[in-house]
């Protein structure tokens, strides 16, 4: 093992575009179907919608999030659409299996999507019994990364020591807790939207493009 990950006893991951490459546009999908949701909740046309949406997404932190605030959307109503996608653009990852088998402590997945969601996602691509839990929008009450809410709910009902633990995301901002929290941060830096808005060296320890890949390479031989 890497020395500057030998302390680490749990394994926080982001979902989305982290798990998977950005590169296979899954998530794309769902923003498609959060466009079409906004315009039947509101009676505006694709381009009205579009605005809307991303003005939650950058204003709240996800779409979700704002349109709770300003529009009274039933969260579950939503996620249940939004994320009712097909998942072949994404397939079993057995590079990434391998190295989770071989990681050392917990592995949890922290995500602002819903849990029946990302479990189908983690199925698909091989992963699902290599994670021991999973922290969805609903568990953090809520409240999406990057609020510190939800990645405190998770450190304290879990007894997660943050100084012993590391967090993978694709996006610089939701590092910005776990930094201020004590935990080791890892950047997948592989083109998501705005994943590297914020960016600052104090935020970020280490940058990667690929989580199985980095993974592969901190654990060393298997020998």
């Amino acid at each position: 093992m890497d020395r500057r990950f030998a302390h680490i006893r749990d394994w926080i991951f982001d979902l989305d575009n982290c798990l998977y490459p950005a590169g296979s546009r899954l998530f794309e999908l769902i923003d498609a179907r959060m466009t079409a949701y906004i315009e039947r909740l509101l009676g505006v046309d694709p381009v009205d919608a579009r605005r809307v949406q991303k003005m939650h997404f950058h204003g709240s932190g996800t779409t979700l999030a704002g349109l709770m605030k300003h529009h009274d959307v039933d969260p579950h109503h939503f996620m249940g659409d939004v994320h009712d996608i097909p998942l072949d653009r994404i397939d079993r990852d057995d590079r990434l299996l391998a190295a989770l088998r071989r990681l050392p402590g917990r592995k949890f997945v922290h995500t602002n999507g819903n849990a029946d969601y990302a479990w189908k996602v983690l199925d698909r691509l091989g992963l699902a019994a290599e994670i021991d839990h999973l922290h969805d929008i609903f568990a953090a009450d809520l409240t999406p990364k990057p609020e510190v809410h939800g990645y405190r709910k998770l450190l304290d009902q879990f007894g997660i020591e943050p100084e012993r633990a590391v967090m993978v995301e694709d996006m610089v901002r939701n590092l910005a807790p776990a930094r201020q929290l004590g935990m080791t941060t890892v950047w997948v830096d592989n083109g998501s939207e705005r994943g590297n808005h914020g960016y600052d060296d104090a935020i970020v320890d280490v940058r990667v493009t690929d989580v199985g890949e980095w993974l592969e390479s901190i654990l060393g031989d298997n020998e």
